[in-house]
């Protein structure tokens, strides 16, 4: 029964020996010939290149002279100057409420307006007592001032004229106090009109016209918008050399996007906190800004940069340019003949998409600042908008070079 079998079946498992065998020679038969792969074939949608072989097409920038900035980047938050809850002072039914929800308002704007005819009345009692008092002092001095002519003639005892005295006195206290029941009153009738504390923008109404309102609700939150604060933290490393900047001069500070492509207010740092925060080894630091189109928006994420100096003629690359290895950072500099060698440099400042290099490169050279993944020492280079350069001839082992052998 076995030999009734078909041949492939009885021999699988040499057949599938003899399968592996041919593969591994076919894979190490494409590794020993690669080089001699024709130009326009591809691996992968790449095409196969080694150093002297085809052009690669790469993008590349100029290494130029320029001034840069030397600035501190951080994370900040927008903080009003000011934030008010403005409550009623008096207790009382809210008549009208004068303003409109995120409206701009100005120091001294009626708000809203709590009942007055209460205080008004307070007043007027206040008044009459103050009256009513003022004529009993009037009769208290006249009869003293009559005691006073006969005391001395024994006409009288020395205990009422004393007395007669402090009658006077008490009186006389009496009208002070009548006067700060006057005062009092006037005071909680001007209360009944709430007016802003500042200028700023209203937030919204919690409590409505027609509600009694007492002296522990919250009308309105009143925060202002101009000028505005940045607060935000420097790490105690930076800290020596901000301060040797800050003692020169007025230190500007941007506020940028969250991309930092946009810059969004320019303004000043204003002061720093007195002292490290030592569970994040940073100190918090506060920049003013004057805000006028209202750009910043309190509570608002922003990057914040701080302008340290200017560093004047440095030779400046895109930062895209810069490339890590083994031994620090390199960029690969294109020859006159359009190879590339990898050139060691030496970075500095940088600002945006640029970067000071400090050693390594000058004014003029032309870097690779795109498909540098594909390049080494020697690989030859397409620049952007010039034709393809002619393939170098084979080589001594007869390795292809861009034509047939």
């Amino acid at each position: 029964m076995e030999n009734r079998k078909p041949f492939f079946v009885r021999n699988r498992a040499l057949l599938i020996i003899l399968a592996v065998i041919a593969i591994v020679a076919f894979g190490g038969y494409w590794l020993a010939h690669r080089t001699s792969v024709p130009a326009g074939f591809r691996f992968g949608g790449r095409s196969a290149m080694g150093a002297g072989g085809m052009a690669m097409p790469v993008g590349t920038a100029t290494a130029r002279t320029g001034d840069i900035g030397i600035d501190l980047d951080a994370l900040g938050t927008v903080t009003p100057l000011r934030t008010v809850a403005v409550r009623s002072q008096v207790n009382g039914l809210l008549q009208s409420v004068n303003f409109k929800e995120g409206q701009d308002v100005k120091q001294g704007d009626v708000l809203a307006q709590v009942d007055p005819r209460p205080f008004q009345a307070a007043l007027l009692q206040a008044q009459g007592a103050l009256a009513r008092d003022e004529a009993l002092l009037a009769n208290a001095r006249a009869d003293l001032k009559r005691y006073q002519d006969v005391a001395p003639q024994g006409l009288i005892p020395e205990q009422t004229l004393a007395t007669q005295k402090a009658l006077v006195a008490q009186y006389e206290g009496t009208i002070k106090s009548d006067q700060g029941q006057i005062d009092t009153a006037k005071l909680n009738l001007g209360y009944a009109r709430i007016v802003a504390p500042l200028d700023g923008r209203a937030g919204l109404r919690v409590v409505d016209a027609g509600n009694t309102i007492t002296t522990s609700d919250t009308l309105v939150t009143i925060t202002q918008l101009k000028p505005i604060d940045v607060l935000f933290t420097i790490p105690e490393d930076n800290l020596p050399e901000l301060l040797k900047h800050m003692n020169d001069a007025s230190l500007k500070v941007d506020a940028l996007s969250r991309d930092k492509t946009t810059e969004l207010a320019s303004g000043s740092l204003a002061s720093l906190d007195n002292q490290i925060d030592t569970s994040t080894g940073t100190v918090k630091a506060k920049a003013e800004f004057a805000n006028a189109d209202e750009s910043l928006f309190p509570n608002q994420f922003v990057n914040v940069r701080v302008h340290l100096t200017t560093l004047t003629g440095a030779t400046i690359v895109p930062t895209a340019a810069l490339q890590r290895g083994a031994d620090g950072m390199y960029v690969f500099v294109v020859g006159a003949d359009r190879t590339v060698k990898q050139q060691p440099v030496k970075t500095g400042a940088s600002q945006g998409q640029d970067i000071a290099v400090t050693d390594g490169l000058k004014p003029g050279d032309i870097v690779v600042t795109d498909g540098a993944d594909n390049l080494r020492d020697g690989s030859r280079v397409e620049l952007p908008g010039e034709a393809p350069p002619p393939a170098k001839p084979a080589d001594a082992k007869g390795q292809w070079r861009g034509k047939s052998k």
